[in-house]
């Protein structure tokens, strides 16, 4: 997570999933560019496996969000090939780039004059 290309939004915080059982967050952070679409990671000090798709624990993360200032619709579980052991990948509505624009993210689609 010591990128010169990461963008911290949140630090560490609990994350309950669907059955309960709490998570430790470590962070949740995106890359400072990108075209448009912007992926969430949300960095785990233990295994999710298996549950990237769970909506208890993207609702906590979602809500983590909110306590830094995200006003926007729910995000949604990333491509599944992303996902690992102890990463959680969200892919975010696009009402999410003016908050990340907000935190230092650049879409270089706009900064290239791309369409």
């Amino acid at each position: 997570m010591n990128k010169d290309t990461d963008i911290q939004l949140s630090g560490p915080f609990k994350a309950s999933d669907g059955s309960g059982r709490a998570h430790d967050a470590k962070a949740i952070r995106i890359f400072d560019e990108g075209y448009g679409a912007i992926d969430v990671y949300v960095d785990f000090s233990g295994s999710i496996s298996g549950l990237h798709k769970d909506k208890s624990l993207i609702d906590a993360v979602v809500a983590q969000l909110r306590t830094v200032g995200y006003k926007g619709p729910a995000l949604t579980a990333g491509d599944s090939v992303l996902q690992e052991s102890k990463l959680l990948v969200l892919e975010a509505p696009d009402e999410f780039n003016t908050f990340a624009a907000g935190k230092g993210w650049k879409d270089l689609a706009e900064e290239f004059g791309d369409e």
